[in-house]
């Protein structure tokens, strides 16, 4: 008796593992969850509020702009335009977004990280540096990446590309969530509001505090 109730645990406790792990964005319950703002008369359900079906309309998928590029002129040179849910309703419940990614020459989209979701890049104009850290003891995985090349970023994990050449490159990205996220590495440890305690920036990275002090007023 004992036997048999120690493999239910243990088969329960496997199932709920199996479902932690892959808890990613929900699977659609329904062939498609438009998000409406209006929440009178809609029904609840992962991510958005859904629209009535019977006035979805082909709009509801569509965005257009993606050939138009950003402005690049700002302090890191780069900039992205990034399609998810919030511009684009019917991606609700899919789990998926893209993102347009525009660098000046030796622009830099700083190391950073998506809360929610993996990333899979490709070049379509130019040449990339890009790259991830793993978790500790935080190996370095990185590569150059030329026109139609394609790069992996594993969800949650630090990672950049930075344009070596004195050309704009052009970049689009896929990731698996409807609202990836993102976390800029510098920005929010420097530039979080309120801000950090220098004290704890002072030990955190072993440097002076005129030097913690310069680096919160960039940001």
């Amino acid at each position: 008796m004992i036997k048999g109730v120690t493999y239910v645990i243990t088969v329960a406790l496997l199932a709920l593992a199996s479902t932690l792990v892959s808890a990613y964005d929900p699977s659609p319950l329904q062939d498609f969850c438009v998000a409406i703002n209006n929440t009178n008369s809609a029904v609840f359900v992962n991510g958005k509020f859904c629209k009535d079906p019977a006035i979805v309309t082909a709009d509801d998928f569509f965005f257009p702009g993606l050939n138009i590029p950003a402005n690049t002129a700002n302090k890191v040179g780069f900039n992205v335009t990034l399609v998810n849910v919030n511009l684009l309703p019917g991606l609700n419940t899919l789990g998926i977004s893209l993102a347009r990614l525009d660098f000046a020459p030796y622009g830099l989209d700083p190391p950073h990280i998506h809360p929610r979701a993996s990333e899979i890049l490709v070049v379509a104009e130019g040449t990339l540096l890009v790259g991830f850290v793993t978790s500790n003891p935080n190996k370095l995985f990185t590569k150059v990446l030329n026109k139609g090349d394609v790069f992996a970023f594993p969800i949650g994990l630090i990672h950049f590309q930075f344009n070596i050449g004195q050309t704009n490159v052009v970049a689009f990205a896929g990731l698996n969530s409807q609202n990836p996220g993102v976390i800029t590495i510098a920005n929010a440890v420097f530039g979080s509001n309120p801000p950090i305690n220098p004290d704890v920036l002072i030990k955190a990275f072993q440097v002076d505090k005129n030097v913690v002090d310069y680096l919160q007023k960039q940001f």
